[in-house]
């Protein structure tokens, strides 16, 4: 029997909810055969697929191990979980081998943030914090501790930073409240709109933001990929390249003399993508924040009426996702 393409999503909550919608938008609506506690499912019409509910740490581990093809999981856990802490420098716009990142997804952001008691006026920039964490022990006998669930994302940022005397102190709970507690001085936690930080007493250093965080589609280049595999893939990719398509044009239908315009300046268009041109008048597909722009040009050029509307689908026989992927795996 062939081995599956294996795609890990979220087994519960918000994120869940939001990756089962994404697929579903996609044309690939996710079944579960036992109801929603069976932690195993399938694509309708696809065959060649099993879909595994995990929970968002798990999967991104899975991908370092290779154990799943395809995941939806936060770009901040694929950067905690195989970035290291040697103390480069984090680039959200890229994955921790050997995870690659087929598309961000556009639900779930946050930011990875340092930050201190609003009490600490002369702390605004990570150099006010390595100056405090310099003087810290030397007061009080003991380095600065930081209370976090990003041990190795904040090993990173902080040596960057030059900030080197501290002590991480793991926090499995409500982070935000540790400092309140004693437990720790400062964090560095996920937020979304800074304000359970600002109800615990605490600010964002000025430079502080780690990375900016969002669901992400992550292929694992450790995985075995065979050509079922990549048959299935490049089928889920074709139909979600062709929604995310959808979501960024708009149709126009004219009805106008074909003398009104002239096919070859249509063309050269780069933004534009002509579909027919015929006696009555043309199609097109637009970006989608140009939609009325370009109807009212079309107006002015002789159209009688032009129509914009939404598209559900646009196929392509290119497809950046699965080739920029294909690339990666050789």
């Amino acid at each position: 029997m062939t081995e599956p393409l294996i795609v890990a999503v979220p087994s519960k909550g918000r994120l869940q909810e939001q990756t089962l919608a994404f697929f579903e938008r996609a044309g690939l609506p996710i079944r579960q055969a036992r109801g929603a506690r069976d932690y195993f499912g399938t694509v309708d019409g696809l065959t060649g697929v099993e879909v595994q509910f995990r929970s968002a740490s798990e999967i991104a581990r899975e991908i370092g191990a290779g154990n799943v093809h395809l995941a939806v999981t936060g770009i901040d856990l694929l950067h905690e979980t195989l970035g290291g802490d040697d103390g480069t420098r984090v680039v959200a716009e890229e994955a921790p081998h050997p995870a690659h990142i087929v598309t961000r997804l556009g639900f779930g952001r946050a930011d990875v943030v340092v930050a201190v008691p609003q009490a600490w006026l002369d702390v605004q920039t990570m150099a006010d914090l390595a100056d405090v964490a310099a003087r810290f022990r030397l007061k009080h006998y003991r380095p600065m501790r930081v209370a976090t669930k990003y041990v190795a994302l904040t090993r990173r940022f902080l040596t960057a930073h030059g900030v080197h005397d501290y002590l991480i102190v793991e926090s499995p709970g409500a982070t935000e409240g540790a400092p309140a507690a004693g437990t720790a001085e400062l964090i560095v936690d996920i937020t979304s709109t800074g304000q359970t930080l600002v109800e615990n007493g605490l600010k964002i250093v000025d430079d502080g933001v780690i990375m900016r965080s969002e669901a992400a589609l992550a292929a694992s280049l450790a995985a075995p990929w065979t050509e079922a595999a990549r048959a299935a893939c490049r089928g889920m990719l074709t139909r979600i390249a062709a929604d995310d398509r959808a979501r960024s044009v708009r149709r126009i239908d004219a009805v106008m003399q074909p003398s009104s315009v002239l096919p070859e300046e249509l063309r050269a268009r780069t933004d534009l993508t002509l579909l027919s041109l015929h006696d009555e008048g043309l199609s097109l597909l637009v970006p989608k924040a140009r939609a009325q722009t370009e109807a009212e040009a079309l107006i002015a050029r002789g159209a009688t009426t032009a129509v914009v509307s939404s598209v559900e689908y646009v196929f392509a026989a290119k497809n950046a996702l699965y080739e920029k992927l294909e690339a990666k795996l050789g």
